[in-house]
């Protein structure tokens, strides 16, 4: 078996111990090493020795490698970054939370034991998460425009609110008098459109919700739509240019450049272990509906 261990830093005393408990663990069970190049240069870094051997790769080799499992080790900000690593590789993605909320890296740091057996004995499920595509007249994001969690249109800095004309399936819905619109796939559902207003879909709810950030208009709310429409945009404003993000990047376009939104034709594959479900993360993680009385 190979495994590789992905991070985005290792900056706190948990996820420093996390990543050298995982890697005794792997070697103790003769599994093959691969570490991101953000994990083998914190090794380098800060000078740390370790004794097992293992291969390093990157977003372009991944493939090479033929990993079979990708650990990482942080928040949900990290999985949102093996997006980037995986892309459509298909390879199947889990993560120790070692952040703050912990709503997608799921399993705890202290049963990396338990982690290993159930990966080695393949009794773990595959949650398939639906991805966001975004389409230009202009290459964007290096060339991988998918989302994980959410498309996002915004006004650039500070400027006055901008008007987003959108379109489903080349109809026209509706002008948003807003700050910004957020375009969500049912992962991202409980992210940054929740924040905004938006409903929390079902992962296999096959739908993705439309929410305006800051309406002028207090009629226009969240609409759920099936997540085979195709989304066009027109953007006006005071501005030449608007922020767009896909996840946690983000780059600037100029007015006028043609953008739609679609779902990808492949799913980001999300492990799940044991008797875990989307139903006990919804509670336990976001204390959802939490009360008293229960």
């Amino acid at each position: 078996m190979k495994i590789g261990i992905y991070a985005r830093a290792l900056k706190n005393k948990q996820a420093n111990e996390c990543l050298q408990n995982l890697m005794k663990n792997l070697r103790n069970k003769n599994i093959e090493i691969f570490l991101h190049k953000n994990v083998s240069e914190y090794f380098s870094d800060t000078k740390t020795t370790v004794d097992e051997k293992f291969e390093v790769f990157n977003e372009q080799n991944i493939t090479q490698t033929k990993i079979d499992y990708l650990l990482c080790i942080g928040g949900d900000g990290t999985i949102l970054d093996t997006l980037d690593i995986v892309r459509d590789t298909g390879i199947p993605v889990m993560g120790f939370n070692t952040g703050r909320l912990g709503y997608l890296t799921t399993s705890n740091t202290e049963n990396i034991d338990k982690v290993i057996d159930e990966l080695i004995l393949k009794s773990y499920r595959i949650d398939k998460r639906t991805l966001l595509k975004l389409e230009a007249d202009q290459e964007l994001f290096s060339g991988f425009p998918y989302a994980l969690n959410d498309f996002v249109i915004h006004k650039k800095d500070s400027t006055s609110m901008i008007i987003v004309h959108t379109y489903l399936n080349g109809e026209f819905m509706n002008s948003y008098w807003a700050d910004g619109l957020i375009i969500a796939t049912p992962t991202g559902s409980s992210a940054y459109s929740l924040s905004c207003g938006g409903p929390i879909l079902i992962p296999k709810s096959a739908s993705f919700v439309i929410t305006p950030i800051a309406p002028h208009n207090l009629s226009a709310r969240p609409v759920v739509i099936p997540d085979n429409t195709v989304l066009t945009f027109e953007i006006e404003g005071r501005v030449k240019s608007y922020l767009l993000s896909l996840d946690s990047k983000s780059c600037s376009i100029k007015k006028g450049t043609q953008i739609a939104v679609r779902k990808a034709d492949f799913a980001f594959n999300l492990i799940r272990l044991g008797d875990e479900n989307y139903l006990d993360s919804l509670r336990n993680k976001m204390m959802w509906g939490q009360d008293i009385r229960n």
